[in-house]
């Protein structure tokens, strides 16, 4: 365990939030293998909801153009309306399933004894899912977020359910689905940005609705540090990464997931 002050726990955690809640690696495994390292306390998992919203507002800022248009056109423009249903559409299996899943996983995977074993496992597995899928080199049939069929966005929505098992990845089971499902890179990136927003509001929402008695006075500038650091390596991320998947495939995440989940299975094997 690494013992640092309250608040730079706050920065690293911040810069790990940003760094991986965008690729195909797992933010929640990262933060959970993070928080034990340090020694952080997070009780209600408040902070950690709170950086997730940083990262998520990072994409509105981003897409605010994209974003608004889909709102004031979702009645009258058609081409709208149409990319507002698919997000819907996308986002209903995670409302439903992941809502009615919640309290089991919490009660079952995200404890102590199981959660690091659970994180290794996904990790190197998914990494192994992510080298097959690009050696398949699927065409795309879609190239326009704007215009998916709706059941490839529900396919998509479906996708995101894995993520419900910590160290899956919701933006590698969307992105990497939409690949399967014919989407082009970008595409497939970009909706599965949109998607992220609804899924993590409510998600978060209903987190600090039933903790709220863990935001306390004491613990509201360490929240607000990991906030604007997660805004801001985010933005950066998001940036990157789309200029990225123009011209390159997941091939390195899918290594640096095998390596990760062998590294951290080996650790708690011994005990560390």
């Amino acid at each position: 365990m690494i013992d640092l002050p309250e608040w730079l726990d706050a920065v690293v955690l911040g810069i790990v939030e940003g760094l991986t809640e965008f690729i195909p690696v797992s933010s929640t495994g990262h933060l959970i293998v993070a928080e034990k390292i340090l020694g952080f306390s997070d009780p209600g998992e408040v902070f950690t909801v709170v950086i997730q919203l940083g990262a998520i507002l990072a994409v509105c800022a981003l897409y605010r153009v994209r974003l608004w248009s889909a709102v004031v056109g979702a009645v009258t423009n058609p081409v709208e309306r149409r990319f507002a249903t698919a997000v819907v559409l996308g986002c209903l299996p995670a409302a439903v399933i992941g809502l009615a899943a919640n309290k089991w996983l919490e009660k079952h995977v995200f404890t102590d004894a199981v959660v690091l074993p659970v994180i290794a496992g996904t990790l190197f597995v998914g990494g192994i899912a992510i080298l097959v899928i690009e050696r398949l080199g699927i065409v795309p049939r879609h190239r326009e977020v704007t215009a998916l069929p709706w059941t490839t966005a529900l396919g998509v929505g479906f996708c995101q359910l894995l993520s419900l098992l910590p160290g899956v990845s919701r933006s590698g089971s969307t992105i990497i689905g939409g690949l399967c499902l014919g989407l082009d890179r970008k595409t497939a990136t970009e909706f599965s940005f949109f998607l992220a927003i609804p899924v993590m509001c409510g998600a978060s929402l209903l987190k600090l609705v039933s903790h709220a008695d863990a935001i306390t006075s004491d613990r509201l500038g360490t929240i607000a540090i990991g906030f604007v650091v997660s805004f801001i390596v985010a933005w950066l991320v998001i940036g990157w990464l789309v200029r990225y998947v123009a011209s390159q495939d997941f091939t390195w995440f899918a290594w640096y997931r095998i390596v990760a989940g062998l590294a951290i299975g080996g650790l708690w094997w011994i005990g560390t």
